[in-house]
């Protein structure tokens, strides 16, 4: 009865144990990073446009290159490359949050596919996108060239 280094278990806890805050706080950041990485790696950026209900439409200026040259700009054939730009302005002039879709044969040679995006850049229509057929993963993963060695991903 003398001493005071008695301990009762009635006493006052003064100080907050911080441990299992900490341990919490670092699990949902590791959820976090992976989950928001998975996300990230499984889509291609893409700038596709989006579908509401509504009166209002979204006004899509369509660039189409066949495999034998043909071009078909809103569903019109066309008789070149230097047709496009007129077209885009025109359209862009009509509405200015034009976007526009590029959709190329597999086989079109990158070239083309670039002196396009060029005119449409040079018409101001900044929102562009690309067409492509949806496969199923399987299939897009043993038809994918090995792309291993490459020093970027996608």
């Amino acid at each position: 009865m003398g001493g005071g280094g008695s301990s009762s278990d009635d006493e006052l806890i003064s100080g907050i144990n911080v441990t299992p805050l900490v341990d919490v706080t670092l699990v949902l950041l590791i959820i976090f990073i992976v989950t928001a990485r998975i996300i990230v790696t499984q889509s291609l950026p893409m700038d596709l446009p989006k579908a509401a209900t509504g009166s209002e439409t979204q006004a899509v200026f369509s660039v189409e290159l066949g495999a034998g040259g043909e071009i078909v700009v809103d569903s019109k054939r066309v008789p070149g490359e230097e047709v496009i730009l007129p077209l885009a302005r025109e359209a862009r002039a009509k509405n200015p949050e034009l976007r526009a879709v590029i959709r190329a044969d597999s086989v079109v040679q990158h070239g083309r596919v670039i002196r396009v995006m060029d005119l449409l850049k040079q018409a101001g229509v900044s929102k562009v996108a690309f067409g492509v057929s949806p496969t199923p993963a399987e299939a897009a993963a043993v038809s994918a060239p090995a792309a291993s060695n490459l020093p970027y991903s996608l």
